[in-house]
């Protein structure tokens, strides 16, 4: 994994809190480009009421501009503590706390059923390891949207670019549906 010499001097100066490196912490927190997510939730077609989960939800800007701009509902999952505790104080802050949900667990454990778009900032490995519970998961009309590291074994039914603080940024969007082109999951 590589490390970025300004992530690391923000991570001792402070302004990052400290990352957890268990064997169930998926990716560092590296927090996306506002206008990234806005993109992402795009590219998602997301639609009122739809209940969308962001794995290593980091900030919340992911769950929280699902509920905000798309009257979705939404979870985040974080295995960071800090992370988490500072989150839910912000959705609570905002009035948002009967649509979005803080969770403090690892991504490889929670049970995305009810989910209908999952959107994932996670390492090319990480996605590998999350690959069979989205595939145990998810249902035929789910959407998973990745950014910048694809799912190794899934082709994306589109991607886009965005550029952002001098960075450009790749989307993927998966559909669950061509997946199972019979509309069906198998058991």
């Amino acid at each position: 994994m590589r490390v970025s010499l300004l992530g690391l001097v923000l991570v001792c100066a402070g302004a990052l809190p400290a990352q957890d490196f268990s064997k169930d912490n998926l990716a560092p927190y590296l927090p996306s480009p506002q206008l990234v997510v806005e993109h992402m939730l795009d590219a998602a077609r997301i639609k009122p009421g739809e209940m969308v989960y962001d794995l290593g939800s980091g900030d919340g800007r992911v769950v929280i501009t699902a509920a905000q701009k798309y009257k979705a509902n939404a979870v985040g999952i974080e295995i960071s503590d800090i992370l988490c505790k500072s989150t839910i104080k912000k959705v609570n802050s905002l009035g948002l706390g009967s649509q979005v949900t803080i969770v403090h667990d690892s991504a490889l454990k929670v049970d995305l059923s009810p989910a209908d778009v999952v959107t994932i900032y996670l390492l090319t490995s990480s996605n590998e390891r999350l690959r069979p519970n989205l595939e145990k998961y998810l249902k035929p009309s789910a959407r998973v949207v990745s950014l910048n590291f694809g799912v190794p074994g899934w082709k994306a039914t589109r991607f886009e670019t965005v550029h952002a603080d001098r960075q450009t940024h790749t989307i993927y969007v998966y559909e669950m549906s061509s997946r199972y082109p019979d509309g069906k999951k198998k058991p």
